[in-house]
């Protein structure tokens, strides 16, 4: 496991000599080919990260993504052989540097292209009828469950997430205020979709997936906003496919 643990850390570091005894195919010391190969591991890994996190990458430009990668790959090896699953550890290890302590929405919009990369690859599920939810009595709606489709999550943070991820994807998109939002993905379709939530939508979403009724989701979403009005958040979740059972 030593040596193991040795190839692993020269590999991912260009500071580090290459291990001891290590052979080429012709029976030669392997450092020209072993600094070929490690380059090449360095050179793969970053370009996952950049196509991984469009947005950070353009939030701090490509340079500083290069160098960021650098750091990352050396902390946080890949622990599976699939590309695209690279990075899962960047948000905790993107909070956790002091040097970008002034940029501390960075974590949360890394959590953001993770949760859109987790909804793409979801499993489907087919969706209810709306036509269900119409047919049912106010009182009998408000005692139903639901069950979500695996592509659906919420994030909620301090800062104005879905405003910044905007304002880096689309052009002309208003540049961000200063606020907490709350973000709900979707995946109607193909491809994954966030829309910001309004107060009090985030606890109300996470209750129903808890497996509380609409009644009680709902109760405990006003206790915390009052003006919470649960037609916007029912819309969104009926729009973007993510409702895919209802039980009483």
């Amino acid at each position: 496991m030593s040596r193991e643990r040795d190839f692993t850390s020269a590999i991912l570091d260009a500071r580090l000599p290459v291990p001891s005894g290590l052979l080429d195919g012709q029976n030669q010391a392997a450092g020209r080919r072993f600094s070929v190969y490690r380059n090449n591991v360095a050179v793969s890994l970053t370009q996952a990260l950049h196509q991984g996190f469009p947005v950070l990458t353009r939030i701090l430009g490509p340079d500083n993504m290069d160098g960021l990668a650098g750091q990352f790959l050396r902390a946080h090896p890949p622990v599976s052989p699939v590309l695209a699953h690279y990075g899962h550890a960047l948000p905790a290890y993107l909070d956790s540097l002091p040097q970008l302590s002034h940029l501390g929405y960075l974590g949360d919009i890394v959590r953001l292209e993770l949760a859109l990369r987790r909804s793409y690859h979801a499993a489907d599920a087919a969706p209810i009828e709306a036509l269900r939810l119409s047919t049912l009595s106010p009182d009998a709606l408000l005692a139903c469950r639901f069950s979500f489709a695996p592509a659906v999550s919420v994030l909620r943070s301090d800062w104005p997430i879905h405003a910044i991820w905007r304002y880096n994807t689309v052009d002309g998109a208003a540049k961000p205020a200063p606020a907490a939002e709350d973000v709900l993905i979707t995946r109607p379709d193909y491809d994954p979709e966030p829309h910001p939530l309004p107060p009090g939508a985030a606890l109300w979403i996470d209750a129903l997936r808890s497996g509380d009724s609409l009644a009680t989701a709902t109760d405990a979403a006003t206790a915390a906003h009052p003006d919470f009005d649960l037609s916007a958040p029912l819309a969104l979740l009926i729009e973007g496919r993510a409702l895919t059972d209802i039980s009483r």
